[in-house]
């Protein structure tokens, strides 16, 4: 479905960004995938695919930093013939905090990996991705369902969804299309690591499925889109999250 296709995806190397890269190779998608710090979980990555047919180069990039998000560019060309696909999957890691308790380094390093990164990443791709090309920002159920703590998750994602909006209108006479993919609880080691034991279960009570998403259920959307069948949408917010409102 996507041999031929040249893909990027921000944050690769775990959880949903690591499904993603797994299932737009196994479509055939040639993919390069950054990561920040993990090499191993990278390179595990890397080889998973390989093993399977497919191919995935990992680049290491720290999106916080505007430089790194101009050089991974560079170094996707290295290994694509040509940009088709760009998914911004890459996420700050950062526990709840009050307002009352939020520095302002804090919230500047989540709307700089959040935000300016795919926003960067957004006027690479409207400079240089060929006509035809398939965006997809990862954002979060979160922008809707508001909850303690994640001001500036939320507002970093909010503006990752307006970037979208408008850059559908402006790529789309190139026949480009931009979408939103906006999670719900998902079962990853980032959902377990900021939030209170529990959360998942109490999570999957909210689904009419009765059950949490994995990281594949957002893989699988993001794929569609990706697609030629997911050639006439665009502008949209696909809130992938089981039915949780």
């Amino acid at each position: 479905m996507l041999e031929g296709k040249g893909a990027l995806v921000t944050g690769g190397s775990r959880g949903i960004g690591r499904a993603i890269v797994q299932r737009l190779a196994r479509e055939g998608a040639t993919v390069v995938f950054c990561y920040r710090g993990n090499e191993l979980a990278a390179a595990e990555v890397a080889q998973e695919v390989r093993a399977g047919g497919g191919q995935a180069y990992p680049v290491r990039a720290d999106l916080g930093d505007a430089e790194a998000v101009a050089e991974l560019f560079t170094q996707a060309e290295k290994h694509l013939s040509g940009l088709d696909i760009l998914v911004n999957n890459a996420a700050a890691e950062f526990p709840p905090t009050p307002l009352a308790d939020l520095t302002e380094e804090d919230f500047d390093r989540v709307m700089a990996i959040n935000s300016r990164s795919v926003f960067l990443s957004l006027r690479h791709a409207a400079r240089h991705m060929r006509d035809g090309g398939r965006i997809i920002n990862i954002s979060t159920i979160n922008t809707v369902w508001p909850s303690p703590g994640i001001a500036a998750y939320a507002a970093s994602k909010g503006a990752v969804e307006q970037l979208t909006a408008v850059a559908a209108w402006e790529l789309g006479v190139r026949g480009i299309t931009v979408n939103t993919v906006s999670p719900g609880a998902t079962d990853t080691d980032l959902l377990r690591s900021t939030n209170p034991p529990g959360v998942l279960e109490r999570a999957a009570q909210l689904s009419p499925l009765g059950r949490v998403g994995q990281p594949t259920d957002i893989a699988d959307v993001v794929a569609f889109l990706a697609s030629p069948d997911g050639g006439w949408i665009t502008g949209q917010n696909i809130r992938a999250g089981g039915g949780i409102r």
